[in-house]
């Protein structure tokens, strides 16, 4: 049979198959009408439509049975032939061969021109234009339908069988080879995954998923559609633009199957493997899978950044793709495997009806953190502790917040972006989505201060000073519920942390005022009291401290005695610093701007000006910064008998915030004077008595 084709040569002219020429009129007069009868074209143009709608079913399956004859002897492609004689006779050695030698084996010398044809220039020996061309066309042309192609046919058989007998769908079978490619039998493994490869440099190969694809590729990559070397350009567009609303289903489904196959091997990601291969074989040898490949050169990156290194190991084209990489993996956890393999359990119980893709999966398991697996947990906190550090890998972040990423930070270094954001939290023109997703990720960084680099670097000292107890009984990868954050609060209330460590303590405490949910102790100890007494002011939607202050306004109601101490413990940081207690401040702004203007803020100082203010009768206060002032004398004097003084500290702090501040400083100035003149006396009766012994 295949002599009599070769004889007849139907691919000169698909006329003389009669069976073929009856079965595809149709398709020809609709589809290939631009084409004049007879030309070789005809047969390139009816692959180009095989599995489309202009196909008919008799049609489809003559074409793949002469397709099959003609994948396996190079010279029945007479177009193929024509203009790759050449470019077969200069690379691959066809000089001389016998156009019916049984020595030439099935597709070994198509093998051979399609090896030559993605090499660069530096590697030299490449095909002509046209040869490329042709190549490319039928490499299309193959993509869909692994029979047409004979080596994968023949080295696969026994894993088509084995592993992809259920998947008959167009295109199906490749696929399925790609998921299995571990399972695979050597010479099939590597035949797929040399076609995988090569699939990464040039995407427009997969004809079934460009199809599908179409109409996202007009709409945003139509610029490196059109270029003639794709080289992986086309695949990082469709990539980056996934979750557009043009997105169809099947192109989306064809995207992250590729993605999810790129992950086996760091050689199937071709501007990954070009960029970095030297990097790889030098730092990171004999490692074969993508995101071992990533997080190998991520952490060496770290390394030298954080060691100041003078010159990086990984070079600067390598850092940037590593980049891409790392930000494309964020988007849908099956792209971290290990994540993925550790939660997997979690998902189907938890998340088992959110869709993967857009991180959905992975905010889900965030979410719902308290409630997951041991092992999971530990993966979703070293995550979140990775995101902290460089919040551009965050990717609900950067997705919620792009619009206002632009406006707020547009010139922010990536590891700032979210503290950029934090700054510009409740700008009039913030979005409330943004908004909302910020304090998520504040909620979390108050958990536990690991998650706070840039606390963790303000107060590295204060930490281990302070909170040294707290360090000791914590584990790894599991929060520690705000704890360290708690101590170092009451410390800044003593007044004994270092500067750096106080500014970002100030900013901490002046945030959980206004948002009692950025509190997690205070969460924790009192949901109840939260429910029962301030339950309206915890629905509001916006939170500008209403909680806190129902709390303290309810102190004497407060049954459960660590929510009790909680409170207390916000009332002693009011009394250090009035801008962590937003009621009283916004209540007596224009009052500290009138009569405590030049006293600079913190350490209690303006809080023991408005109180000096306050038993002034010249002075006269705003009403509502009079009441509130009051109100919290009355809550200090409570918090006095309930909780006394544990230091000198605390002493001295309720005595120069209590509204009688002037007279108990007169009696001790009384006392100790009264102490002088009696310490005086005694010394003058002593030296008489001592001189009268010595005149005896």
């Amino acid at each position: 049979l295949q002599t009599l084709i070769q004889e007849t040569d139907p691919g000169a002219d698909y006329r003389i198959d009669r069976a073929l020429n009856e079965a595809c009129e149709s398709v020809i007069q609709t589809a290939c009408k631009h084409i004049r009868s007879g030309d070789p074209m005809i047969l390139s143009c009816l692959m180009e439509h095989l599995y489309t709608e202009k196909m008919v079913e008799d049609c489809e399956h003559r074409l793949l049975e002469l397709q099959y004859f003609i994948s396996r002897d190079w010279k029945l492609d007479t177009v193929l032939y024509r203009k790759c004689q050449g470019d077969a006779s200069r690379l691959c050695h066809t000089h001389g061969w016998n156009e019916t030698s049984e020595l030439m084996p099935p597709g070994a010398v198509f093998s051979c021109l399609y090896r030559h044809a993605y090499r660069t220039e530096e590697q030299g020996r490449r095909l002509s234009r046209e040869c490329r061309a042709e190549v490319q066309r039928i490499l299309h042309q193959r993509a869909m339908d692994v029979k047409l192609d004979p080596a994968l046919q023949d080295k696969c058989m026994i894993d088509l069988g084995k592993w992809c007998s259920e998947k008959t769908e167009t295109g199906q079978e490749l696929e399925c080879l790609q998921d299995h490619l571990d399972d695979l039998v050597s010479e099939c493994r590597d035949i797929v995954g040399n076609l995988t490869e090569l699939e990464s440099e040039d995407i427009q190969i997969e004809a079934l998923l460009m199809r599908a694809c179409e109409p996202i590729i007009q709409t945003f990559c139509h610029e490196v559609a059109d270029n003639q070397i794709d080289s992986g350009d086309l695949m990082e567009c469709l990539i980056q633009n996934k979750h557009q609303k043009e997105m169809n289903e099947k192109c989306a489904i064809g995207v992250t199957h590729f993605q999810l196959v790129q992950m086996k091997d760091f050689r199937f990601s071709y501007k990954f493997k070009m960029a970095c291969k030297e990097d790889v074989l030098k730092l990171c040898p004999n490692i074969k899978k993508k995101v071992d490949v990533v997080i190998c050169l991520s952490t060496t990156v770290r390394n030298d950044t954080l060691q100041d290194a003078k010159e990086h190991r990984v070079s600067l084209k390598c850092r940037k793709q590593l980049r891409v990489e790392e930000l494309e993996m964020t988007e849908d956890i099956r792209l971290e495997p290990e994540l993925y393999e550790a939660c997997k359990s979690d998902i189907k119980n938890y998340c088992q009806n959110v869709p993967y893709g857009n991180a959905q999966i992975i905010e889900c398991l965030k979410e719902i953190k308290k409630q997951l697996s041991t092992r999971c947990h530990q993966k979703v906190f070293k995550l979140q502790e990775t995101e902290m550090m460089d919040p551009e890998l965050d990717y609900t972040l950067m997705r919620v917040c792009k619009q206002m990423i632009k406006r707020f930070c547009p010139e922010a270094d990536s590891k700032n972006m979210l503290q950029c954001l934090k700054q510009n939290k409740n700008s009039e023109v913030m979005d409330p989505k943004c908004k909302q997703m910020i304090t998520k990720r504040q909620i979390t960084q108050n958990t536990d201060y690991r998650l706070n680099p840039v606390l963790r670097k303000a107060c590295k000292a204060d930490i281990p000073k302070f909170c040294q107890n707290i360090l000791n009984r914590a584990k790894d990868d599991t929060e520690l519920e705000g704890q360290v954050i708690s101590c170092l609060k009451l410390k800044y209330a003593d007044q004994r942390l270092s500067p750096d460590c106080e500014d970002q303590i100030r900013v901490i405490i002046q945030e959980s005022a206004l948002d009692y949910r950025l509190d997690p102790q205070l969460q924790m100890h009192c949901s109840e009291e939260i429910s029962s007494l301030c339950a309206e002011e915890a629905a509001a939607q916006e939170q500008t401290g209403q909680v806190e202050e129902c709390l303290k306004v309810n102190l004497l109601k407060i049954k459960t005695e660590m929510c009790k101490k909680e409170v207390l413990n916000m009332l002693k940081e009011s009394k250090a610093d009035i801008f962590v207690d937003p009621v009283l401040h916004t209540a007596c702004a224009l009052d500290i701007k009138h009569h405590c203007a030049a006293i600079p803020p913190g350490r209690g100082r303006q809080m023991s000006c408005l109180m000096e203010a306050l038993e002034d009768k010249r002075v006269r206060l705003q009403p509502e910064c009079k009441k509130r002032l009051n109100d919290r004398i009355e809550m200090w004097s409570y918090a006095a008998k309930v909780a006394p003084a544990e230091g000198f500290s605390d002493l001295a702090m309720q005595v120069m915030t209590s509204p009688s501040k002037n007279y108990i400083l007169s009696v001790i100035t009384v006392g100790i004077c009264v102490l002088f003149l009696i310490g005086l006396m005694c010394g003058r009766i002593t030296k008489r008595v001592t001189r009268e012994l010595k005149d005896r």
